[in-house]
């Protein structure tokens, strides 16, 4: 039986471990405040500097409890190097201690600054009660391997063959276009489409729902969509297709903004919600962050209330803290409609203006 060998994809190009002393850790907890960092010597392994991190009141403030340590690439003008490594706690006799161990895995740190880590390393509690805490000092060890891929002319073979971008989107989108094999068709607004069920369905529960339930026995003709501009249907199609809404150039980008203007993008929201197409509400969600103004924010802060569209509302809801565009919003012509259909987002945007020591008061408007 003939016998094969595989070609390794990476070697080590080095290994090193490096050990961080704290001396003083209570003085560090009251120096370092959280987000704050003392940083080790720098160390070399595998052609490229490093360095340690040491967050003794952690990273972010949702980690308060915990200490958290990184690794830092600190070579400059490098690029893309994989390294594996793994943080420990030593013990009395400077060896890692198991249970306060992290093995992190190879990671890839992009360039210079590029850091990975452990933002919950060990509890500061736990620390502090163990018997790796000694006079007031501990160790941390970080066994770093930097991996080098091997890339000569016997063994990147893949070199010598180039892959295309996936163009799955262009097939789908000439499906739509010419219907070939359709099986559904929709009225909306006095225009017709034709469309591929099992292609909806793939995309959007809600049409899986409805051609495969309850408008099964009714698909066979026309299916009426009201509601629903002829336009937005279109454009809804399109990306269930396509994943895009606009044509996609050679390079498999897309021409101009997406969607075409604010007004679409409202629409589009609305139907993209409606059929559970998350991406496509988000884009749209993304496209209204972007134009927010006087004139459109009333408009904006009713649709993001009525399609739990929370980044939305909190990009209206700060928008209008300017005491000239909250004047603004209440002259435009979408105000009335936001007051009417949702009262209880101006309720909480008052709420909101009023300075923090008057929670009472902002407790008593959001109870009305």
């Amino acid at each position: 039986m003939a016998e094969y060998s595989s070609i390794p994809v990476a070697i080590v190009a080095g290994k090193r471990c490096y050990v961080m002393k704290i001396d003083g850790y209570s003085r560090t907890k009251e120096l370092f405040k959280t987000g704050k960092h003392a940083t080790s010597a720098r160390f070399s392994v595998g052609g490229h500097h490093w360095v340690m991190e040491y967050y003794p009141n952690a990273y972010s403030d949702t980690d308060a409890d915990f200490i958290s340590i990184y690794l830092r690439l600190d070579s400059s003008h490098a690029k893309d190097v994989k390294a594996e490594f793994k943080f420990s706690i030593l013990d009395g006799e400077g060896e890692p201690v198991a249970s306060y161990s992290k093995d992190h895995g190879i990671q890839v740190f992009e360039r210079k600054g590029s850091d990975w880590g452990s933002h919950q390393f060990i509890r500061k509690t736990d620390l502090e009660r163990s018997i790796h805490l000694r006079n007031d000092c501990f160790s941390i060890r970080c066994d770093v391997s930097v991996l080098k891929a091997i890339c000569s002319k016997e063994t990147c073979f893949d070199q010598l063959v180039v892959v295309p971008p996936s163009d799955l989107h262009r097939h789908l989108g000439g499906l739509l276009e010419s219907k070939d094999g359709t099986d559904v068709t929709f009225q909306v607004d006095g225009e017709s489409f034709s469309a591929h069920r099992y292609v909806l369905a793939a995309r959007s529960s809600v049409f899986k729902a409805e051609l495969f339930g309850t408008m099964k026995e009714n698909s066979d003709g026309p299916i009426e969509i009201r509601d629903v501009e002829a336009d937005v249907f279109k454009s809804l199609l399109r990306f269930i297709y396509t994943d895009s809404l606009l044509e996609a150039t050679s390079d498999g980008s897309n021409e101009g903004e997406e969607p075409e203007d604010v007004v679409m993008a409202g629409h589009l929201l609305v139907a993209a919600d409606r059929y559970n197409i998350e991406r496509l509400k988000m884009i749209c969600e993304s496209k209204l962050c972007c134009h927010i103004d006087s004139n459109t924010v009333a408009n904006s802060l009713a649709l993001a209330e009525q399609h739990s569209c929370h980044g939305l509302k909190e990009a209206c809801l700060q928008f209008l803290t300017s005491p000239s565009n909250l004047e603004g919003m209440k002259a435009s012509d979408g105000y009335k409609h936001l007051k009417s259909s949702c009262p209880s987002v101006l309720k909480e945007l008052v709420a909101r203006l009023l300075p923090a020591e008057m929670k009472v008061a902002k407790d008593i408007i959001m109870e009305i």
